[in-house]
């Protein structure tokens, strides 16, 4: 039996300058990405996802998205339920280090001991969290490695390394924006299977990352398999 695409949470991290607690929501979102939980997660970035990210909105609306805010004004949450729905669960950091005993959090740019507890506490919830709402996959070389994405997929991206790559395809006469198709074909040619068995297969995991109508589904599976073709074609031209 193939193994499905591994199913990712989104961290939204609130960008405060002005309080140490902004700088340790992103330090401890980044220790989550890269250290705790780098196979079941991805880093979505608050002022391109307010800016009109569309890959970024789209991937909270199908993705259980953790917020995690400095302070209780949660511009991290409540920007994410104006924009894609409610988060799965939000984290406010002050809130959080009064209730497990840390310190007041000092130092914007660098931070006291305090601040670095305070890191460390939030980011151990963060992956708490990850592991309620996806599972605690494992962490390897295939499931850390970055997945490039073709000419046909656009990624709303900036330098903080987020983004989702959004690839628009023809079904049934309408153009569809579909979710991370390079990740799942990706993974579909290191399943090696062959393109006559490989519809239901990508078409699970298209499901896995985006909404598929079910009266629409025999047109999905027509479109990405043509798409998918395509793919392995580009792959073996190289």
């Amino acid at each position: 039996m193939p193994n499905p695409v591994q199913r990712k949470a989104g961290i939204v991290a609130c960008s405060g300058e002005e309080l140490a607690e902004g700088t340790v929501t992103r330090l401890a979102a980044l220790k989550v990405l890269h250290e705790l939980r780098p196979a079941n997660t991805v880093t979505i970035c608050l002022p391109l996802f307010l800016a009109g990210g569309e890959g970024d909105r789209a991937f909270a609306r199908f993705h259980p998205t953790i917020t995690v805010d400095g302070c209780e004004l949660r511009c991290a949450a409540r920007g994410t339920e104006m924009y894609s729905g409610k988060p799965a669960a939000s984290i406010v950091v002050n809130e959080l280090a009064e209730k497990r005993g840390v310190g007041k959090i000092e130092g914007r740019r660098c931070l006291n001991e305090a601040g670095k507890q305070a890191v460390d506490v939030t980011a151990q919830r963060l992956a708490e969290l990850v592991d309620q709402f996806v599972g605690k996959g494992e962490t390897s070389e295939r499931a850390t490695e970055s997945v490039p994405v073709t000419n046909e997929a656009k990624v709303a991206a900036c330098s903080c390394e987020s983004g989702v790559s959004v690839t628009e395809l023809l079904i049934a006469g309408e153009t569809v924006e579909l979710l991370a198709l390079p990740l799942v074909f990706r993974h579909c040619q290191e399943e090696k299977l062959a393109l006559e068995d490989a519809g239901e297969y990508l078409v699970q995991n298209v499901k896995i990352h985006n909404y598929v109508p079910p009266e629409a589904e025999a047109s999905y599976r027509e479109a990405i398999l043509r798409e998918y073709g395509a793919f392995c074609a580009r792959k073996e031209s190289r």
